[in-house]
């Protein structure tokens, strides 16, 4: 197979991480980005479509003589753009980087990823599902727990839908609000209560061809925007890789009770998948859990986890395409990369788009990933909450994170924001 163009389709920084790392290709592969933001228009055309918009992709793929497309977001692979290219004699032969519909259900649905953890013995939180008309049961649930009390929309509420709540009668309202008042639309008709554990969380990331799997460097993230961890939820405000806590013992925990036992639990239930699978795992007293799949990349993390990736992933993504990943090896960097996300005023809430940004040109030693970011006429502008991720490289993930946070005092916009304390829990 020679890949010789790619279509990477989102607009975040994943997707600028993507094409960053595709773009270091020695097959030298030509770019594409649907979407895309400021960042990625610097290595690849950037399509003016919507990844959601499957006719639209099909439109752009055969103009372009798409070669294959990597999937950044989750929302496309939980629609099933895998199965359109399959079932579209036009697309057939164009690989597509992502799970099929039915495995995209390990993110679309979380009491569908509760029920294929139990089934496959893979650790987690002890948990109950609940719909409307079961509302009182689930009340009746919260009664035998300890709190706090976890309660998660079972569908797509990107990034949001996940509550913990001190208070039962607190907690008792919230189920209300989601499953009657439907609080995050469809997502929360279904409403997955589970006991609360108390540990550090980190990700672990795999690309699997639907055989075998490769680990990728595995990062921690930082998800609230407050110092400290404090205040309201955000798609992430930074990340450090590798996690320092992760040794030797607890990696090999990881693969042999989670890692292991996912892989083959997708070939067991036929659930096809090629592509990245998101691991959210917890440690508690040195055991791993596993709080969530998602069928993608996490962001920020793909910004501190691929640059210390060596290989090259045009390679990689043809090994996986053609269910050859097993003869590849992934090198990995012993450096640490330390990534550092700059938001909006306002952000998780209302925020205003369409300010410039200036000093990007300034930056040396680190890699600036642009997020939510457009040009217009010649200059970057903010276009989103997460505006940009800075990270840095280096032998010490202390020395990674002072560089990061060197070259981000340069960059300046009206009203930005970034947490000054990314890493400082675990270093």
């Amino acid at each position: 197979m020679s890949t010789k163009k790619i279509l990477v389709i989102g607009s975040g920084g994943r997707e600028h991480a993507f094409c960053w790392k595709l773009s270091q290709s020695p097959q030298h592969p030509q770019l594409f980005a649907a979407p895309g933001n400021a960042g990625t228009a610097r290595v690849a055309s950037n399509l003016p479509i919507d990844g959601g918009d499957f006719e639209a992709v099909k439109a752009a793929v055969l103009l372009h003589e798409i070669d294959m497309v990597l999937v950044g977001p989750e929302a496309p692979l939980v629609d099933g753009i895998h199965d359109y290219f399959l079932n579209d004699t036009a697309l057939q032969s164009v690989p597509v980087i992502g799970p099929q519909k039915a495995a995209a259900a390990l993110e679309g649905s979380k009491d569908f990823a509760k029920a294929f953890m139990q089934r496959h013995n893979i650790p987690t939180a002890k948990h109950a599902t609940f719909t409307g008309e079961t509302l009182e049961d689930g009340k009746a649930f919260l009664a035998t727990m300890t709190p706090p009390y976890v309660l998660k929309a079972d569908g797509l509420a990107a990034g949001k839908g996940v509550l913990i709540i001190k208070d039962r009668k607190e907690a008792e309202a919230a189920l209300t609000a989601m499953l009657i008042d439907q609080k995050f639309g469809s997502a929360s008709a279904k409403v997955v209560i589970e006991e609360f554990l108390d540990g550090v969380e980190l990700s672990c990331f795999v690309l699997t061809d639907g055989r075998s799997g490769k680990l990728l460097p595995m990062a921690k993230d930082y998800k609230r925007i407050g110092e400290g961890d404090i205040g309201l939820n955000t798609g992430g405000m930074g990340a450090v890789s590798p996690v320092p806590f992760v040794d030797e013992a607890f990696q090999q925990k990881i693969m042999s009770r989670i890692v292991t036992p996912t892989l083959e639990g997708l070939q067991k239930d036929s659930l096809p998948y090629k592509g990245f699978i998101f691991i959210g795992l917890i440690n508690v007293k040195g055991d791993p859990y596993v709080i969530e799949y998602n069928v993608r990349m996490g962001d920020p993390e793909t910004e501190a986890v691929l640059p210390r990736v060596q290989s090259d992933l045009v390679a990689l993504l043809e090994a996986t395409a053609k269910e050859k990943l097993a003869e590849e090896t992934i090198a990995i960097s012993p450096n640490a990369a330390c990534t550092v996300m700059a938001v909006s005023g306002g952000y998780p809430e209302a925020y205003e788009k369409g300010i410039p940004i200036s000093g990007l040109e300034t930056v040396t030693d680190a890699v600036v990933f642009h997020a939510g970011t457009t040009e217009q006429q010649g200059t970057v502008v903010t276009n989103g909450g997460r505006v940009l991720a800075v990270t840095g490289v280096a032998p010490t993930a202390q020395e990674a994170l002072a560089t990061a946070y060197k070259q981000m005092g340069k960059i300046s916009f009206d009203k930005s924001y970034y947490r000054t304390d990314i890493g400082k829990d675990i270093l």
